[in-house]
C-alpha cells in the first residue's frame, strides 16, 4: 500500500495510530464499526471558556445541535478548571482543555461549524484562527474589537453594549438568546450533566453513612460564590437566621453546600448552632472538587442559592430552587418551572454587574428572608404534607 492508495475512513474511532479494533485493519478490510454514531459527519467546534457556571449554562445547545445534525462530531474547548463539568457528557465527542497543545491541534482541523458564545478577546481571537466553513457567535475585527460573526448574534451583541437593553428591557433567558446567537432551534432544552456510575455509588454510600432519611425534606444552602463576583452571596448572619427558623420544623434537614472558597464561611455558619441543632444540619466537605460538590447537591430536595455555579449545578440536576439576585439579571436565568427568583424591588442600581458596591450592598440587605422561609415551607409541604410541627 502506498500513500496514494490510503483511504482514510471518516470514522470517529480511527486515529491513524493504532487499530480501532484489535487485529482489524480498517484500511485493508473496511470499517467494522460504521454507523450513524461513528461517522464524523459535520465537524463542530464549541468555544466556551469563561466562568464555570457559564460553561454548564451553555450545555443545552448540545441537544439542538444534535437535532439539527444527525451525523456530527462535536469538539468543545474550555478552561482546564471547567473540563470536569463536561465529563461523562454523551453529546460531546471530545473535550479539549485550553492549552497550547489543544489549540495547536484544533487549528489544524478543518471544521464545518464554529460556535463561540464568549465575548472575550482571547476566545474571539482563537475563533478567528479556526478554519470553519461557518462561524456563529463572536470574533475579532481587524482593530481587535469584538464583533458578531453572524446575523443571529446581533441581539446578544447589542445587549453587551447597551445597559438599558440588558438591565431593563430584555426579558429573555440567556439560553434562549444563545440559541438565537447560534441560529439553532430553541426548545427550552435542559442542561446536560450526568454522574458516572462511580459517582452514583459515592452518593449512595454518603447517604448510608449519614443515615439519609427519605421521609425528610432536605434543604440545601449554597452559601457562597466565586471570588470573581464576591457580592453574589448573603451574609453569614442571614444564613444563620433562616436556618435557625427552619430548625424548628421536624420534617426538615439542612445541607450546607459550597466550594473550597466557602470553607471558612460554612464553618462559621455551622458553629453558630448548638450540638443538638447540628444533628439536623449536614455539613458537606468543601474541598473534594467540582463533581463531588455536585454530588452533595444531589442530596437536596430544594436548594437556596445566589446566582452562582452552585445554582447552575442545582438547575442541571432538576432541583427545586430558590435563587436570589443582587448584582446580576434574574430574567436571564431559566429555572424550567422548578423554582422561584427573588430580586430587590425598587432598587435603581439593580442589576449592575459590579465587582464592588458604592451603595453598601443594599441589594443584599433587601433580600426577603421571610419570603425565602415561606417558599421553603411551601415546597416542603409538597413532599411531607402531614409531617410538619412548629
Amino acid at each position: 500500500m502506498n500513500l496514494e492508495e490510503l483511504n482514510i475512513p471518516r470514522c470517529k474511532n480511527f486515529s491513524g495510530y493504532k487499530p480501532c479494533v484489535s487485529y482489524e485493519n480498517c484500511l485493508k478490510d473496511g470499517c467494522k464499526l460504521d454507523s450513524s454514531m461513528t461517522r464524523i459527519g459535520k465537524k463542530i467546534l464549541i468555544i466556551s471558556l469563561d466562568a464555570l457556571g457559564n460553561v454548564l449554562y451553555n450545555t443545552p445547545i448540545l441537544r439542538a445541535v444534535r437535532r439539527r445534525f444527525k451525523e456530527c462530531t462535536i469538539y468543545w474547548i474550555t478552561m482546564p478548571n471547567a473540563e470536569k463539568i463536561l465529563s461523562n457528557n454523551n453529546f460531546i465527542d471530545r473535550v479539549f482543555p485550553w492549552t497550547s497543545e489543544s489549540r495547536m491541534i484544533l487549528r489544524n482541523i478543518e471544521f464545518d461549524i464554529l460556535y463561540n458564545g464568549d465575548k472575550s478577546d482571547y476566545a474571539c481571537a482563537f475563533a478567528n484562527e479556526i478554519s470553519a466553513k461557518e462561524k456563529f457567535g463572536f470574533i475579532l475585527n481587524k482593530d481587535g474589537k469584538i464583533i458578531p460573526a453572524n446575523k443571529g448574534a446581533m441581539y446578544s451583541y447589542q445587549m453587551g453594549i447597551d445597559d438599558e437593553l440588558k438591565f431593563r428591557i430584555n426579558q429573555r433567558t440567556g439560553i434562549d438568546i444563545l440559541h438565537e446567537t447560534f441560529e439553532l432551534e430553541y426548545q427550552k432544552d435542559e442542561y446536560v450533566f450526568e454522574f458516572t456510575l462511580e459517582e452514583k455509588e459515592f452518593i449512595e454510600k454518603f447517604k448510608a453513612h449519614h443515615k439519609y432519611d427519605t421521609n425528610k425534606f432536605y434543604v440545601g444552602f449554597n452559601t457562597g460564590c466565586s471570588n470573581l463576583f464576591p457580592n453574589k452571596k448573603m451574609t453569614t448572619d442571614q444564613h444563620v437566621h433562616i436556618i435557625s427558623e427552619l430548625l424548628k420544623f421536624d420534617n426538615l434537614k439542612i445541607v450546607l453546600l459550597g466550594g473550597k472558597e466557602d470553607t471558612e464561611r460554612n464553618l462559621k455558619i455551622y458553629d453558630s448552632f448548638t450540638q443538638e441543632e447540628k444533628q439536623k444540619i449536614l455539613y458537606t466537605p468543601t474541598n473534594l472538587g467540582l463533581r463531588q460538590g455536585a454530588a452533595f447537591i444531589s442530596l437536596c430536595d430544594l436548594v437556596v442559592t445566589g446566582d452562582s455555579f452552585g445554582m447552575h449545578l442545582a438547575i442541571a440536576q432538576k432541583k427545586n430552587i430558590i435563587v436570589w439576585f443582587g448584582v446580576s439579571c434574574p430574567q436571564e436565568i431559566e429555572l424550567y418551572g422548578r423554582g422561584e427568583k427573588l430580586a430587590p424591588k425598587g432598587l435603581e442600581c439593580h442589576p449592575c454587574w459590579k465587582k464592588s458596591c458604592p451603595n453598601n450592598l443594599e441589594c443584599i440587605d433587601m433580600i426577603d428572608l421571610n419570603k425565602i422561609l415561606e417558599l421553603i415551607k411551601k415546597y416542603s409541604l409538597l413532599k411531607t404534607p402531614n409531617n410538619i410541627n412548629n
